[in-house]
């Protein structure tokens, strides 16, 4: 009968390897990330177009302005940007995490010797019988041992092999989606990691755009106070010959001084842009823009009309996002596969013997096989907070997936917008540059023939240098928008280094990163899962 059962259980055991081994090598299914529905398209709106240029988002960042004092900044920022190297080893982080939380699936060998010597009291009365039993050439012996060595035996054993403690085989998936959730993690701080290199190219960039505009702005208002002083001077000799009245001079003296108020403010900013781009990018002493009027001189770039919403796919923050969803799914199959048995193997081999001497002769070796299920049947609900808890989590990472793609549509919208309008506005103003030029040199005649008074002459200073002020901020501030919109679109369309799919294929995972295309809806991300 024994030996019946014992055939049919040597049988079973291949089968129950395969369905092991099987299990072993099936990997967790792979979740498409939901997305807010949305138009295939952003609003149309007529491109504003130059001559030449390829499209944004084929561009990189040093070809955006083509601007060799803004690429010098940009590769300073990125080589000292503490902030940067902070996020940096904050992936170094995430990947020794995920380093870990592999190895915890894989089993661990061990090599080890132990030897072990000790003696304990034995009261010859419990073995009597046993001792009457034995042939008396060996039992005299041993009774008389015994009693020499005031009934105490001697203990001794010595150990060595290779062991496998505690192997859990991952029959449910608990390790792999652990697995999968530590290396969405890390993959998730990767493109976190790329999102703040963006923002940082994207800062500087603006950075250096706000200070060729001042440097524009300053340029005009020195310009406007020489010829505002030479005025002031003409005025002066023809007040002292009694030509002009003292109210005329005091009109030309406000001029004068209103002028100079508008540099100081501008001198102010201009040390203010200085100092942050010192900041950012840990360059003391920054390189001065060429030319006297640098935000003029700079190209524009073609914005195709209808730009596909799908280009959103390329911003690493969506990408990071999307990969947090993906780690809180797998956390919930962790927190699921934890309800079912556990089965783990301990296995060793080796030698042992009583006696360190004769450790490695032959005949000494010893094995240990112990196959291990453990089913949980009470822990106070801990199993069932645990789920909970991976639920909560991964709605809350859906709902912030979703938002994320509504927020940047809705951004890279408005800026698409803006720089439309802002291209409309400086037509216009550059128009009224023209006019309020034109109104202050014949503004400026009719004062000299004696037409009108100088007040006429002051008021059309102050609206064309207020005009061409106002050029130069909606220039750079179109700029601005050039760029908000290369960063919104996902900067660089080019995988750089150490993106999550090269580091992926670095790390020789066996699975395939999650596609950062968005799909429809699943309807099981709203509701129960």
């Amino acid at each position: 009968m024994h030996t019946r059962v014992f055939i049919r259980i040597a049988a079973a055991l291949p089968a129950l390897a395969c369905v092991v081994w099987l299990a072993g090598c099936a990997a967790p299914p792979q979740a498409e990330a939901p997305v807010a529905a949305l138009p295939a398209a952003y609003p149309a709106l007529p491109p504003a177009t130059s001559a030449g240029g390829q499209p944004l988002p084929a561009l990189r960042w040093d070809e955006l302005l083509a601007a060799p004092q803004l690429q010098r900044l940009q590769q300073a920022a990125l080589a000292h940007n503490s902030d940067l190297r902070v996020a940096a080893l904050r992936v170094e982080e995430a990947r020794a995490a995920a380093g870990l939380q592999r190895a915890a699936s894989r089993p661990v060998l061990a090599a080890g010797a132990q030897g072990l010597r000790g003696q304990a009291p034995l009261p010859l009365e419990p073995i009597a019988p046993w001792l009457d039993g034995l042939p008396p050439a060996l039992a005299a012996p041993l009774a008389q041992s015994l009693q020499e060595g005031g009934r105490e035996l001697a203990l001794s054993s010595y150990v060595a092999g290779v062991m496998m403690p505690a192997y859990e085989i991952d029959f449910w998936g608990k390790l792999r989606a652990l697995d999968q959730a530590a290396r969405e993690r890390y993959l998730a701080s990767a493109e976190a990691q790329q999102a703040f290199r963006t923002a940082l190219l994207a800062l500087v960039t603006d950075g250096w755009l706000q200070g060729l505009e001042l440097q524009e702005r300053l340029y005009l208002a020195r310009q406007t106070l020489a010829a505002n002083e030479e005025s002031q001077r003409i005025m002066q000799r023809r007040q002292a010959v009694g030509l002009i009245s003292d109210m005329e001079l005091r009109q030309a003296e406000t001029l004068v001084a209103s002028t100079r108020g508008e540099l100081a403010a501008l001198e102010r900013q201009y040390a203010a842009n200085r100092a942050l781009l010192g900041q950012l990018t840990q360059l003391h002493a920054l390189p001065p823009a060429p030319g006297e009027r640098p935000l003029s001189a700079l190209p524009e770039r073609t914005l195709p009309a209808g730009l596909p919403s799908a280009l959103l796919t390329r911003r690493p923050d969506i990408r990071a996002a999307e990969h947090q969803l993906q780690a809180a799914r797998a956390n919930v199959q962790a927190a699921r596969a934890a309800f079912l048995p556990s089965i783990s193997l301990t296995a060793g081999g080796g030698v042992a013997s009583s006696a360190l001497g004769d450790l490695f002769d032959h005949g000494r070796g010893s094995w240990l096989f112990v196959p291990r299920i453990t089913l949980p049947l009470f822990d106070g609900g801990r199993r069932e907070a645990n789920l909970a808890l991976a639920e909560a989590r991964k709605h809350q990472a859906v709902a912030q997936y979703e938002g994320r793609i509504q927020s940047a549509f809705k951004e890279v919208s408005e800026l698409l917008a803006a720089h439309h309008w802002l291209g409309e506005q400086v037509q216009q103003v550059r128009a009224l540059v023209a006019a309020q030029a034109d109104r202050a040199a014949l503004a400026s005649k009719r004062y000299e023939r004696g037409y009108s008074s100088y007040f006429e002459v002051l008021d059309a200073e102050r609206s064309r240098f207020a005009a061409e002020q106002s050029l130069v901020q909606l220039q750079r501030a179109r700029l601005s928008t050039l760029v908000g919109l290369y960063k919104a679109l996902g900067g660089e369309a080019a995988s750089p280094e150490g993106s999550p799919e090269t580091s992926k294929t670095s790390e020789g995972q066996a699975s395939e990163a999650p596609s950062a295309r968005p799909s429809s809806p699943s309807p099981q991300e709203g509701g129960q899962s």
